[in-house]
């Protein structure tokens, strides 16, 4: 995790960008959790866990839940990360949106067709119910040497409200 925090961190300042970095897994009080980072431009990372483990993850590897929904300040206006299934439901996106975020990112990892169409569908609806942007960006291609990933599937997106264009 060190690495990957300090890698993120360095790419944000030298690109002038804000990123939104992928999910992966971090150990905090002997426990283990799923956590997706923001990596601001002016140097300063933020963190948002997954709140709702799905079964597979609590099977293969002992993950845990997070118990905090975070929107963040950033130069460009609020935003929130919402981790894969997060998405799913409704009163996290609802939250967020109360609490002025603009757009809403979704990292996922998912295995087949079937579980990328939730994630998409669900992203969706949040876009339209809150009136907020979603975007989703998933991973893809096959990691034969881990287990439980070993096949990932994913078409990222940009979803709008209906009634909403952006340039």
């Amino acid at each position: 995790t060190e690495h990957y925090l300090e890698l993120f961190a360095e790419l944000a300042l030298k690109y002038n960008i804000n990123v939104v970095g992928g999910s992966h897994f971090v150990e905090n009080n002997n426990r283990i959790y799923n956590v997706a980072h923001l990596f601001r431009r002016d140097g300063t990372i933020e963190k948002q866990t997954k709140l709702h483990i799905h079964p597979n993850e609590q099977k293969w590897w002992g993950i845990n839940g997070g118990s905090e929904i975070n929107v963040f300040d950033t130069d460009c206006g609020k935003v929130a990360i919402v981790l894969g299934n997060d998405i799913e439901f409704p009163e996290v996106a609802r939250i967020v949106a109360q609490e002025g975020a603009h757009i809403v990112f979704v990292p996922y990892c998912v295995e087949n067709r079937q579980n990328f169409l939730r994630v998409k569908y669900c992203a969706q609806a949040r876009a339209i119910e809150n009136q907020i942007f979603v975007v989703t960006s998933g991973t893809v291609g096959n990691l034969t040497h881990v287990d439980n990933v070993n096949i990932q599937y994913a078409h990222s997106g940009i979803y709008t409200p209906s009634d909403f264009s952006f340039s």
